[in-house]
């Protein structure tokens, strides 16, 4: 993340958020409990926080799939409220899902990139101008003519990018992108999510489970029971064992490491999230010794 490309204006403004889903029987079950949130342009946020705690459900209201039943949501100053507002903010802020087969629509990528550019209805050179530039940023380019269903899990979720960036939006939100893939496919996706927000300056709201991708964004929204209970910098948050614990989470490999080598005596310096601070931290103690 540039810190210095984040505008300080809100780009997405939330007050008082309330939802509520009714369950059956009828009970109205309340998913979301006043969130009060701001986020910047620019930013890379990362939510975490344990199953049900209404993750998925704050992300959708950023993009208008789901209105609040109290409180407000503003993109751009576009209030998510009003219907006449919804295709300036859907175009603003692109929604990518776990699985990348359900936003696969065509039989070839570069097809499937132009899906949601020849819905605006823009005209042929451009669309054809915007697919090869998102193609070229995602590097696709030569997979134009492949068919969707054959390419790996990470090509599939970058195709998926892809079509959202030829929109042009200023935000990327995105659901668990990575959950369905192997390492090396998350490696890609995650690659060129941290590529676009740090050249492009777009906007990442990255909803994950991964304690590590988490440690890669630039601030972490904690949820529990429909509420923020932590918004703060990776280092602060994810060292904070006891906290993530009691919420049913872990820290990095590297936090829980050192928290039982610091068990077992070893003075470690520092708070440590990144293995890399895990090696230099012992690296330290052993000149020290």
């Amino acid at each position: 993340m540039n810190i210095n490309n984040i505008e300080q204006s809100p780009f997405i403004k939330i007050e008082g958020l309330h939802y509520y889903y009714e369950a059956e029987g009828g009970e109205m079950i309340e998913a979301l409990a006043g969130i009060d949130l701001e986020i910047r342009q620019g930013e890379y946020v990362a939510i975490i926080g344990p199953n049900g705690s209404g993750k998925t459900t704050l992300l959708k209201h950023l993009n208008a799939l789901l209105i609040p039943s109290a409180g407000s949501v503003t993109v751009s100053g576009l209030s998510t409220a009003d219907e006449a507002n919804f295709p300036e903010i859907r175009r603003q802020c692109g929604m990518i899902f776990q699985n990348p087969d359900n936003q696969l629509v065509a039989t070839t990528v570069e097809e499937d990139i132009a899906f949601g550019l020849e819905n605006m209805a823009l005209p042929s050179p451009e669309i054809r101008e915007r697919v090869a530039e998102a193609m070229h940023i995602l590097g696709l380019t030569g997979l134009e003519q492949h068919p969707p269903h054959l390419l790996s899990g990470g090509e599939k979720q970058r195709v998926a990018i892809a079509g959202v960036l030829a929109m042009r939006p200023r935000c990327l939100l995105m659901d668990e992108p990575t959950a369905m893939l192997d390492p090396a496919g998350q490696q890609e996706v995650l690659a060129a999510v941290h590529k676009l927000n740090r050249e492009r300056n777009i906007t990442v709201v990255h909803v994950t489970h991964f304690p590590e991708e988490a440690a890669l964004a630039g601030r972490i929204v904690v949820m529990d029971r429909g509420a923020i209970v932590g918004d703060a910098p990776p280092k602060q948050l994810l060292s904070r064992l006891s906290m993530l614990h009691r919420l049913g989470l872990q820290g990095t490999m590297a936090a829980e490491l050192a928290a039982l080598l610091r068990q077992d005596g070893l003075a470690l310096d520092g708070e440590i999230i990144h293995m890399r601070e895990l090696s230099d931290a012992l690296c330290a103690l052993a000149q020290k010794t």
